[in-house]
């Protein structure tokens, strides 16, 4: 069924948006892929699309284009019907010129929504250092090492593989299972890839829940190798 919105969000870097329609309770995920229009969306374009529920993820539009490009198509039969009408109904008003397109701007990074580079680096080190000491002083087993860095590349591969299927379209990995990882030890390897591959980097509720997970994670290793949890 074909349904109007206008595009409420586009992200030209992930190269995918949002359409809000009067007709859906939710906002409608679409993809470049699946747009038609001869130039570039935008937000605040009016649109026409066809609807379509896959997998329980919400709403997806299909087959978008501009609203005036899908129009287009009835002008000539439209126009046909006026040349047979009499000559006095045939005096209207010229069509307004429609508004030049607004050019595409970068979006904007809230601020606040990536924490410094230098204070999460230091917390890495010291991270690193209390997993150290841990081995050192017989707290904390010698593969605790080696399981410390295979979580973490498991985290920075799980980061990528989520970032391709949102831009291609694919089933998606859970928040929640990444923020296991985190929790679980990974979340270096999750800032990592939230920074270089710009992925889950301005979702402020996501990076909410993300720092929990480093705080809890961070304060259970330091109450265990410092005895506290024995």
């Amino acid at each position: 069924m074909q349904k109007q919105g206008t595009v409420i969000r586009w992200d030209a870097t992930r190269a995918f948006g949002f359409i809000r329609s009067p007709d859906t309770s939710a906002d409608v995920f679409f993809h470049v892929r699946d747009y038609r229009g001869s130039a570039a969306p935008r937000e605040g374009l009016a649109v026409v699309y066809e609807e379509i529920h896959v997998g329980g993820k919400g709403p997806r539009a299909m087959a978008v284009q501009p609203a005036a490009q899908a129009g287009g198509a009835t002008r000539p039969a439209a126009s046909a019907s006026a040349t047979a009408l009499p000559r006095k109904v045939q005096h209207t008003r010229p069509p307004a010129p429609s508004p030049a397109p607004r050019s595409e701007r970068p979006a904007k990074t809230q601020p606040g929504a990536n924490a410094p580079a230098l204070p999460t680096l230091l917390l890495m080190l010291g991270w690193a250092a209390l997993l150290g000491w841990g081995v050192w002083a017989g707290r904390l087993p010698l593969w605790s090492l080696g399981a410390a860095v295979a979580i973490n590349l498991l985290t920075f591969v799980t980061y990528a593989m989520d970032k391709s299927a949102a831009q291609s379209g694919r089933w998606r990995t859970p928040e929640k299972h990444l923020h296991l990882l985190s929790l679980a030890g990974g979340w270096p390897g999750a800032w990592c890839a939230q920074q270089w591959l710009r992925h889950k980097s301005s979702k402020q509720e996501f990076r909410t829940v993300y720092w929990t997970t480093v705080v809890l994670h961070c304060a259970a290793l330091a109450a265990w190798v410092g005895g506290w949890l024995r």
